[in-house]
């Protein structure tokens, strides 16, 4: 599996994407600003998406993406959400008012989008390419993933805070090569993290100490635009043994 890193803010402006990772050619792990940097050839062979949560800044290109490709694709794609997720999709951004609902467009039975409920801990294959939702704590309902190709695994947390259950299950994978982690804020700002149920550097650090040990490499994600270089100076200095290194747009991993 190739992974491309698309992008991984947790904000805009300049060369600034949120969340968003291309896999291959055509599956899409969460689809944040970062999305819009591709071509409409590349943008139509996009067959599977699967989501984290339904906050903007991961599903915002969804709805765009869905409208350009309409009529230059002969099968669906298909978007894999957990159920509470693909609810709040329905209920906030296909409902006509927002965006046409395309799980109905042209007809029910020849939809653009068709939807695949996703459960905690039960893999999707597709084609030796392995994608198994584990647990995350966030303000909505939201996973990470667990990533496995023929070498090695991946983990993206997506959106989380404190989650002893997510430590569990990332633990029980043996081929584990990258740990993508998120850090929203600085440790000034730790009360907005708790609030928003995010991670700061201290909270970071308490949690990469339930990581059992091991050889995977961390990167962090999600990054307030701005606050990056404080962030990371703060992660460094107080987590230092797990030698954490800032993701960036374009970073290409193989697994």
């Amino acid at each position: 599996m190739r992974i491309k890193v698309l992008g991984c803010s947790g904000g805009i402006g300049g060369i600034l994407r949120t969340t968003g990772f291309l896999i291959d050619e055509d599956i899409l792990l969460d689809a944040g600003t970062g999305v819009g940097d591709l071509s409409i050839e590349q943008l139509c062979k996009i067959g599977h998406i699967f989501i984290t949560h339904s906050h903007l800044d991961h599903i915002c290109s969804i709805p765009l993406l869905l409208d350009t490709v309409f009529g230059m694709r002969q099968k669906p794609i298909t978007l894999h959400a957990t159920r509470e997720t693909w609810d709040i999709l329905k209920a906030h951004i296909f409902n006509w008012k927002v965006w046409p609902d395309f799980s109905a467009i042209p007809d029910e039975n020849n939809a653009l989008l068709r939807y695949q409920e996703v459960r905690v801990g039960e893999t999707v294959d597709l084609g030796g390419r392995k994608f198994t939702p584990i647990p995350a704590n966030h303000v909505v309902p939201a996973v990470g993933y667990h990533m496995e190709g023929k070498t090695a695994s991946m983990v993206f947390t997506g959106d989380t805070t404190t989650c002893d259950a997510l430590w569990e299950a990332v633990n029980r994978i043996k081929n584990l090569k990258y740990l993508i982690i998120e850090t929203a804020f600085s440790d000034g700002e730790i009360e907005i993290a708790k609030l928003s149920k995010h991670l700061c550097p201290s909270m970071l650090v308490e949690e990469l100490r339930k990581l059992e040990p091991r050889d995977a490499r961390v990167y962090i994600t999600h990054l307030k635009p701005g606050e990056g270089e404080i962030i990371m100076h703060e992660i460094e200095r107080d987590a230092y043994e797990f030698n954490a290194r800032p993701l960036y747009n374009g970073h290409i991993f193989h697994i």
